[in-house]
């Protein structure tokens, strides 16, 4: 095997780099650089991907109708999220976190400029791609991030907290520019930008690498050498053998995009049955550790009920906004697509916010649970506050006030965090520990089944009023999280030692 620069360097950062950055690790900033860049092409193409998806033809879209590319949009979320899951895999056992995280970015950056060409092939080949290098980057940062700190070491929490306030500048940034090139040259500038983007944040990667804890050339835990031979070639065969099925069901007019959303709803159901089935029934985990894994399904679910409403904020309402909400606020006009940076920009606010008031209640602070069961209700209520201004109005004539999206996205942020923090965190501790390297997969299980619900009943999307639309489907997040605030006696008492 041909050596690289990270072959020869030293695996462990300067000494000097330990209090470089705000009295955290120098890697660290190196990281969130890369979260930046990363969320901002990610975000910002994803603002205007369904957008895109449902503009006419003679506009330089795709001409889908509105439920229709809500649907797809969300299957291609779907994919990130399942292909997530082996990205994990592969950098523990065969590409190690540092190069995944580097290859996972180049994939994506030749994504966005493939989406960059106008035309349906590329844009469909492009978004293959951005999976792909999605899935391989996205669960590994995360993970290079812990790689900076000490077990014991108490900034860990802080640094989390700074590479989480990167993550949402760049969804905050993305969006403003991809949605004005989207809207004031054409669609695939905006993808252009995202490219672009996604370029730099690799730039920096590659340029501070030498400040990044355990770039080693290999994976921490890496196959021996002829099971590692022998997985590569099944990974190479396999993805050969289903790009070939995939093309010939799909010239013979079998596998339409229709079913191909159909599938990838199926798969995101199936996993992570089968993933806690394995779990429960593995004889490595203990009765204690099985007696934790049962709330968890609580948890679990809940997160799939809050995360299905906040994917909608880049389908359902940017359609929504798109048709329906003024575009301008104090006589300046925006792009629709614009609503979508309000996400980012209540997260970056309102997250010191929340540490600081859990901070100083201590002990007295709401329960896991009780956080988690929350942010579902906050997630009902953002939509539930759709039904005032879209009720007693037919059409695309009538637009609603700017601030009630702002409003709705307010409330989706704050859930945002509450669900991100807690979720995670208890993730990490229920996990029994024979897969406890296997957590993230969890909780992107957890993500991708949200998106896979998604697919589907966003399709009712135009077919119903829009008031009955975001009326049920508050009410019913509002439902599951009463349901998990009601199930507290007793996901306290299983869900020991967490508080």
């Amino acid at each position: 095997m041909s050596h690289t620069a990270t072959d020869t360097e030293p695996t462990q950062p300067p000494a000097s780099d330990d209090h470089a950055f705000f009295g955290q690790p120098r890697g660290l900033m190196t990281l969130s650089g890369l979260e930046v860049w990363e969320r901002f092409s990610f975000l910002g193409m994803q603002a205007i991907l369904v957008l895109y998806f449902a503009d006419t033809v003679a506009r330089g879209g795709m001409g889908m109708d509105a439920g229709t590319a809500a649907s797809v949009s969300a299957a291609y979320g779907t994919l990130v999220y399942l292909v997530s899951v082996a990205g994990g895999w592969l950098a523990d056992r065969i590409l190690g976190s540092y190069r995944a995280v580097l290859y996972g970015g180049i994939l994506i950056a030749c994504g966005h400029y493939a989406m960059a060409v106008p035309t349906d092939a590329m844009t469909w080949t492009g978004l293959g791609l951005i999976s792909a290098g999605t899935g391989l980057l996205k669960p590994n940062v995360a993970t290079m991030v812990g790689k900076l700190y000490r077990t014991a070491d108490e900034r860990r929490d802080a640094g989390f907290a700074l590479y989480y306030m990167g993550i949402n500048i760049g969804a905050f940034l993305g969006p403003l520019v991809t949605g004005w090139l989207g809207d004031h040259a054409s669609w695939h500038w905006g993808f252009s930008a995202a490219a672009v983007g996604m370029t730099l944040g690799l730039i920096q990667y590659v340029l501070g690498r030498r400040h990044l804890a355990g770039r080693t050339h290999s994976a921490e835990f890496a196959l021996a050498p002829e099971p590692m031979r022998r997985a590569v070639r099944l990974i190479v065969a396999g993805a050969v053998v289903v790009a070939a099925v995939a093309t010939a069901l799909a010239l013979a007019g079998w596998l339409t995009m229709g079913r191909l959303v159909d599938l990838l709803t199926l798969i995101s159901v199936i996993a992570p049955v089968v993933y806690f089935a394995v779990m429960f029934r593995s004889p490595r985990v203990t009765a204690e550790e099985r007696g934790r894994l049962r709330p968890y399904v609580v948890l679990f679910l809940a997160s799939v009920v809050f995360n299905f409403i906040l994917f909608q904020a880049y389908s359902t309402m940017m359609l929504l906004a798109s048709t329906n909400a003024r575009t301008e606020i104090l006589g300046f006009h925006f792009p629709a697509s614009w609503y979508a940076s309000a996400l980012g920009a209540f997260e970056v606010a309102l997250a010191p916010v929340v540490a600081a008031v859990w901070a100083r209640m201590g002990p007295r602070q709401p329960h896991a649970s009780n956080k988690i069961a929350i942010a579902v209700i906050l997630g009902g209520l953002s939509f539930l506050l759709m039904v005032l201004p879209t009720s007693g109005h037919t059409g695309d004539t009538y637009r609603m006030a700017a601030w009630w999206i702002v409003g709705s996205y307010l409330l989706l942020g704050l859930g945002d965090i509450l669900l991100e923090t807690s979720g995670m965190s208890a993730t990490t501790k229920l996990a029994p520990k024979a897969f406890a390297s296997q957590t993230m997969a969890l909780w992107f299980l957890s993500l991708a089944l949200a998106n896979g619900i998604q697919a589907q009943v966003v399709k009712l999307y135009g077919e119903v009023s829009n008031p009955a639309y975001f009326g049920v489907n508050g009410a019913i997040a509002v439902v599951a999280g009463v349901a998990v605030i009601a199930a507290a006696p007793w996901l306290k008492r299983t869900m020991h030692p967490i508080h």
